[in-house]
């Protein structure tokens, strides 16, 4: 079984629960999303990332603005709806419970 494999399944199961996370606290053009993916070790490029800010935003979770910028072409920022707030709540406690499940099996005797 390759180890690598398994390690990037778990990755990418959490990246949109982590997306959701980091724009709770500021609206962010992409490339801040990406920084701070990468900051905590959740290595992302932006092929992975634009799709899944496409399907966020499709199902009502974020909105973006475009902004203009001194260094180039105008940036997209993007931010969470009142939908977005309500469902990260929920995937809060669905974090939680999934934490506390596994803490309680690996503790299993």
């Amino acid at each position: 079984m390759n180890i690598e494999n398994a390690k990037a399944q778990m990755r990418k199961g959490i990246l949109e629960y982590c997306i959701l996370s980091i724009l709770a606290k500021k609206d962010l053009y992409t490339t801040d999303i990406i920084n701070a993916l990468k900051a905590n070790d959740l290595i992302v490029v932006e092929g992975t990332l634009y799709p899944l800010l496409t399907r966020q935003k499709n199902a009502g979770l974020l909105k973006y603005r475009w902004e203009e910028s001194t260094q180039g072409p105008p940036r997209k920022y993007y931010t969470l709806t009142e939908i977005g707030r309500s469902y990260l709540k929920e995937m809060d406690e669905s974090w939680d419970s999934l934490i506390n499940s596994v803490k309680s099996i690996k503790n299993y005797k």
